[in-house]
This record gives C-alpha cells, structure tokens and sequence, in this order.
C-alpha cells in the first residue's frame, strides 16, 4: 500500500507501482521499482498503525481513511470506537449461538446413556446437568466454564 505526498500532504492514496507508471508514461521503470525511486517521485509506503488498547466487548477498531505522517512513516490510524447497542447485542446473540452449539454437540455425544438399556451413573447424570445449565452461568456466554466428562 502506498501514497503519493508533497510537502507533507496526501495528494493520491491509495497510490500504486501501476498509478506511478501511468503518471510518467515516457519514464522506463524496472519490474520491481526500488524504494529509493519511489521516493524521487513522492512516493512512499504506508503502514498500519498499532491497535489501540480497547475492549472488545464494548469496542472495534476503526482504521482511517487517510494516512497521516508519524515521524518519517506515513501510517493508517487506528481509533477504538464504542460499539452501538445493536452491534453489542448482534455480537452477543452470536456468541451465544455457538456456545449452544458446542454445548448441543457434547451433549448429543453422551445421549447414548439416556437409553434404557444403558445405565446412566451419578456422575454422567451431574456432567450432563452441567452442561444444560451452561446458559445460566454467570458470565455466559463470554466466560464459559465448561464442566469435565466423567
């Protein structure tokens, strides 16, 4: 990912090998333009920014649209933006669903001793039991803890 700048300032991003070639039509480049060339033509890399501390529960990281000069680096900026109740609740309901799942799936792995030909002994009986009760933990569904199989 690249930019074109001037005195500082974006003047085309994102800016390509192929934009640069289209610009200086009577300019011969090599196949792989070395950094030093770009420079020569104001062009010049651009990095992603570190992610800010944040928490993901509440917040996403939002990239910006312009890179912005950070020393000698220009750099895309990242910011923690608070998530929309609908986000936080849409994010929610999907973590639910696959802690469901896996619950439903251990489960079904143990179903075979609900028959009546097989007994099913104390401890099968509890772990199950846990496993339904999954749902009502305190920190569900972010913070499961799962019961261990007998």
């Amino acid at each position: 990912m690249f930019l074109k700048a001037t005195n500082g300032q974006v003047n085309a991003f994102p800016y390509s090998i192929g934009n640069l070639r289209r610009d200086n039509p009577n300019t011969s480049f090599p196949r792989v333009v070395p950094e030093t060339t770009m420079t020569a033509y104001n062009m010049f890399p651009v990095e992603h920014d570190v992610n800010p501390t944040f928490d993901p529960l509440t917040h996403k990281v939002e990239i910006g649209a312009t890179p912005v000069l950070t020393g000698d680096k220009w750099v895309l900026p990242k910011t923690a933006v608070a998530l929309t109740p609908v986000e936080i609740a849409s994010m929610t309901a999907a973590k639910e669903q696959g802690v469901r799942k896996q619950r439903n799936t251990l489960l079904t792995a143990t179903d075979y001793f609900a028959l009546t030909d097989v007994p099913m002994n104390a401890e099968m009986t509890t772990y199950r039991q846990a496993l339904r009760d999954i749902t009502v933990q305190t920190n569900f569904p972010y913070s499961v803890v799962w019961p261990t199989k007998p």
